[in-house]
């Protein structure tokens, strides 16, 4: 199958999106190492529908990254089902796995993940000369239309070393929403953010997730907990508690 026809379906299929986005059925992961296998996940079910913001929280080693990258689908399960944005991508191959990842997630890193050479607007474009969503003309524009969104837009034309910590992150967010994903996945994006510069991120998060987005985010800070509609806990690869907001953030 064309890189072409692929997108075409992915595209889609993106644009009846509704209600379930994830859904995760009877989950585990088994990682082989010298010393022996060792199950990351066990069994692990659960759902996230459109514009919720899940936090995804544990100690080190409870499968919170694990969870991550099988819903990103950089890691295959062992055994059951992952089906995020109406596709079950457990059975995709590598290649159908990357178009429908550029479309479909939009993924956010702890340590930024910007190319260092580029500009910040040119690593904007990246996803859109990736998967072709957008015209070439039409792809600076955007770019410093989700800059300006996020609010770093006069920094579009620096590299990410001139930038703070805080300001690179909302560049990385910028580049997650490059090809308008409806599904945003953030793996400890405050993780290295003072505690004003995290709480602005997180609000720009909470936004997104008002309006529309889907947002799953790992997490060890257990004070941000105001910002998420509903947390779900991990331990030893296992979902032990799965609890809805107690607070409302302001807007």
């Amino acid at each position: 199958m064309s890189q072409q026809k692929i997108m075409r379906e992915q595209t889609s299929e993106k644009s009846s999106l509704s209600g379930q986005l994830i859904s995760i059925n009877r989950v585990s992961k088994r990682y082989d190492t010298p010393s022996g296998s060792f199950m990351a996940l066990r069994e692990v079910s659960l759902e996230v529908r459109k514009g919720e913001f899940v936090a995804i929280v544990g100690k080190s080693g409870s499968g919170k990254s694990t969870l991550i990258n099988l819903i990103t689908g950089i890691d295959t399960p062992s055994s059951g089902k992952v089906n995020v944005a109406s596709k079950a991508i457990h059975a995709l191959s590598q290649e159908q796995l990357a178009i429908w990842r550029g479309i479909n997630v939009g993924v956010i890193f702890q340590f930024f993940q910007l190319l260092p050479t580029l500009t910040v607007a040119e690593n904007v474009m990246l996803p859109m000369d990736f998967c072709r969503t957008y015209p070439a003309r039409e792809r600076r524009e955007r770019a410093i239309s989700l800059l300006s969104k996020v609010g770093i837009a006069e920094q579009a034309d620096k590299l990410p070393a001139d930038l703070s910590g805080g300001q690179q992150q909302r560049a990385a967010i910028a580049r997650a929403l490059a090809n308008d994903p409806p599904i945003l996945v953030a793996d400890e994006p405050t993780g290295n953010l003072d505690s004003q510069t995290s709480d602005a991120v997180m609000q720009l998060f909470a936004n997104l997730a008002m309006e529309g987005k889907t947002v799953v985010m790992v997490t060890h800070e257990r004070d941000l907990s105001r910002y998420f509609t509903r947390t779900i806990t991990l331990a030893d690869g296992s979902v032990v508690t799965e609890l809805p907001a107690i607070t409302e953030v302001s807007m």
